[in-house]
């Protein structure tokens, strides 16, 4: 096992690493910016290194920066979280150049899922199901009104480099298409320096699902299942599950020997999510892999009982999967995980500031990960994130029933938080029943606008 560990990530998931670390008995180094420096990821770890100005490109996602920190602390491995480097293959090649070991999978492969176009055609390659779509990236938008008509209208364009939703555009008509394509590239190319594009057919109204998986570094991959995450705003996601209400035992038993299959043939490693989209017939079509742990991994871990970031540090180190994990797999109750954001319920605005007061809420099934608390501030530098709520319960109606009473008893004050929205959604009928795609809060919204007059 390693000795110790740099966490190059902040907030909760930097706590989050540092948990399992301390658990595990491994040293533990933050790194943090001048905005961060009475972070409790700061407080908690072991050792901490100040490495730059708050804007993350001059701290967090300053390369030289990380690894200097983690040559000065004598670090054995760094675990990247979610965002910032985690997904950047070149940091992973400096981690292997300076004889550190990154705890993700290997630079290539991260590079080949990176690319949403390569990812597309190794998927299909392995009878992964994709969505039809264009053969490669689009050379121009004539080419892309050529593909549109064979597929048939609608369709989606997405950038080759892309997430978090930009550089995509949905195109109903070939008229709008030109325009379209032109604005999806430009984004693209400002966003991620790349405005390759591609294209997919679109579901109308489609749920996101995904699945989670670990590999270990003997060729060894195991599904541990799938979430729900249909319930976003812009792209990104505002509520997760475990399991999906739509996934039934012999499907996911399906898709888990598929992955298996294709993961071991591109040689994976750690910890990875495979995102789908269902269409109204049931029917799953991979659409990228996350090569990282996700924001939304505790609903997995409630309902699996694995603990996915240890899992991360063990495999890391070499273990097998069959040191790991149980002899046999279970989905026990249902999960549901809330993220608790630093904006306007409303208007969806940043509000960055200081707390005044914090309270979480406890009690049987109730999970609360964060990195804040009262007099602590919100730096405006970073993303919204400040804590994320979950619950668990023997079904969804209780685990449901738990997060009410959770968010009634979540006391955030100071700065606004979305707790209010999700107290809404709560209470929606359609929510409750499991009658939602991602379409779901644009139906809220109007419903809303509807109950108000």
């Amino acid at each position: 096992m390693f000795r110790k560990v740099l966490i190059a990530n902040r907030g909760e998931i930097a706590l989050r690493v540092i948990n399992a670390c301390k658990e595990l008995g491994i040293r533990t180094v933050a790194i943090y910016s001048e905005a961060d420096r009475h972070s409790l990821h700061v407080r908690f770890a072991d050792e901490a290194i100040c490495i730059g100005p708050p804007r993350s490109a001059d701290s967090y996602l300053n390369v030289p920066a990380v690894i200097s920190a983690a040559e000065i602390a004598d670090v054995d491995a760094i675990h990247p979280g979610y965002g910032l480097l985690s997904e950047n293959a070149n940091f992973a090649e400096v981690c292997r150049a300076s004889n550190i070991k990154f705890i993700g999978p290997p630079p290539d492969v991260t590079r080949l899922m990176g690319e949403k176009e390569r990812a597309r055609q190794t998927m299909k390659k392995a009878k992964v199901p994709i969505l039809p779509g264009s053969d490669g990236i689009l050379a121009s938008s004539d080419e892309a009104l050529d593909w549109a008509k064979s597929v048939g209208f609608p369709v989606i364009l997405k950038a080759k480099a892309g997430g978090g939703g930009r550089g995509m555009r949905i195109i109903r008509t070939p008229e709008e298409l030109p325009g379209l394509f032109h604005a999806a590239s430009t984004e693209a190319a400002n966003a991620f320096g790349n405005g390759e594009l591609y294209m997919e057919k679109f579901i109308e109204r489609p749920r996101h699902i995904e699945f989670q998986v670990l590999a270990d570094e003997h060729g060894n991959v195991v599904s541990l299942g799938e979430r729900e995450c249909s319930i976003q705003r812009r792209h990104q996601k505002l509520i997760e599950e475990a399991p999906s209400l739509q996934v039934t035992p012999k499907l996911r038993e399906e898709i888990g020997k598929t992955l298996k299959r294709s993961l071991e043939a591109i040689g994976y490693q750690n910890a990875g999510t495979i995102e789908f989209l269902m269409d109204e017939d049931g029917k799953l079509y991979f659409i990228e892999m996350n090569t990282r742990i996700q924001v939304e991994h505790p609903v997995t871990e409630m309902v699996t009982g694995i603990d996915l970031v240890k899992a991360q540090l063990r495999i890391a180190a070499g273990e097998k999967l069959s040191s790991i994990l149980p002899e046999k797999l279970e989905i026990r109750g249902h999960a549901i995980e809330c993220r608790i954001n630093a904006e306007h319920p409303e208007k969806f605005t940043p509000s960055a500031g200081k707390i005044t007061a914090f309270n979480v809420p406890g009690g049987n099934g109730v999970r609360v990960d964060t990195a804040q608390y009262s007099e602590g501030v919100v730096p405006p530098y970073y993303d919204s994130l400040i804590a994320k709520l979950i619950t668990h319960g023997k079904d969804r109606e209780e685990a449901m029933n738990r997060m009410q009473r959770a968010l009634e008893m979540f006391v955030v004050q100071g700065i606004h938080t979305t707790i209010p929205l999700h107290q809404k959604i709560f209470a929606d009928a359609e929510f409750r029943a499991g009658n939602f795609d991602t379409k779901f809060m644009e139906r809220f919204f109007e419903r809303e606008k509807e109950r108000k007059g």
